[in-house]
């Protein structure tokens, strides 16, 4: 039975969405990995220890596991800081394999952390393939990042053009993102596969919208939807100037509401969340905004039935996943011309 091991170190695919280093790639990697077990392949997702007591090895479905790595500190680190503790990440990676007899036939790494380990994985062993999804560029990143603060590291963009380099064969969910790795990253385009993203039509399907608003206790009659992380990238900076940019216009409707699905589960510690608020209240439409924090997945497709606009004001997307949900369930979308 072939084996593969998906690696996402920084972020694990069981984790709540929407917090600041959770969204469309965990649902990715655990989504891919849960197909390729049903397709009778026995496929290992390798992912750093964040919470003490989680057990090692977690099941995904048929064929499928999450396996826990301890490497660092047991709790969220932005991933920059993970880099000092990838040896013993792909240590412990090598240990499992061998302890439990289940030596990968390929790596799939995702996000520059992970390509990072793959690439060094393949090297140690026999020479195994290696395939690679970035899922974001540091470079295009570093781009519009309107503040030099917001800037990626020099570490991330020097890995993220070794693994781009260095992997067999590289995932793109777009054409754009396709021509980002050449111009950027110097990825040679024979070794490049655009594949887009999918989505769950059995989970994100239409639905009643009043049905939808009445569960969720939203009796606005206008209902504007955001589902993602609320970081600077995401714009959501954009929906609250035009909100009142309305009230400016004379739009003085109670009944309107903004609903952002998303954030850290600790609101006390989500300063992007808190800067948003104080930014609705001083442009004098903190009332129509209803910040709801991060959602389990199956919850996601009440938001958008409920909806009559969901909003991707990103100044970025490799692919935007909120979009694609979104329109199985019916909803019309509202996006900015950015990729994706």
């Amino acid at each position: 039975m072939k084996r593969i091991g998906l690696i996402s170190v920084h972020t694990c695919p069981l984790a709540v969405l929407g917090g600041k280093e959770t969204g469309g790639m965990n649902v990715y990697v655990r989504e891919v990995a849960r197909h390729l077990g049903r397709l009778g392949l026995d496929v290992d997702v390798f992912t750093r220890r964040q919470t003490p007591g989680v057990p090692t090895v977690v099941p995904l479905g048929p064929g499928a596991r999450v396996v826990h790595i301890e490497a660092g500190p047991q709790r969220p680190v932005p991933p920059a800081e993970i880099v000092v503790d990838l040896d013993e990440f792909i240590d412990g990676v090598a240990a499992f394999q061998r302890r439990t007899d289940t030596e990968s036939a390929l790596l799939h790494g995702h996000y520059w952390l992970s390509g990072l380990v793959a690439i060094e994985l393949a090297r140690r062993s026999r020479r195994i393939p290696v395939v690679q999804m970035f899922h974001t560029l540091g470079v295009v990143k570093n781009a519009l990042a309107d503040d030099p603060s917001e800037w990626v590291p020099q570490v991330r963009l020097d890995a993220e053009a070794r693994v781009a380099s260095q992997a067999d064969r590289i995932v793109a969910a777009t054409p754009l993102e396709r021509a980002e790795l050449a111009w950027y990253c110097g990825a040679d385009d024979d070794r490049v596969r655009t594949i887009p993203c999918g989505v769950d039509v059995d989970l994100f399907s239409p639905g009643s919208a009043m049905a939808a608003r009445a569960r969720l206790g939203l009796d606005a009659q206008w209902v504007l939807l955001f589902v993602g992380r609320p970081a600077p990238i995401k714009g959501l900076e954009i929906l609250l100037q035009a909100l009142a940019r309305l009230k400016a216009d004379g739009f003085d409707r109670a009944d309107l509401r903004l609903v952002i699905v998303g954030g850290d589960r600790d609101e006390g510690r989500d300063d992007e969340r808190a800067r948003l608020r104080a930014m609705a209240d001083a442009l004098g439409v903190g009332a129509w905004v209803d910040f709801k924090g991060p959602q389990p997945q199956p919850a996601l497709p009440e938001y958008y039935r409920a909806a009559d606009l969901c909003l991707v004001p990103s100044h970025h997307e490799s692919f935007g996943m909120a979009a694609l949900e979104a329109m199985a369930c019916g909803a019309a979308v509202v996006a900015s011309r950015v990729g994706g």
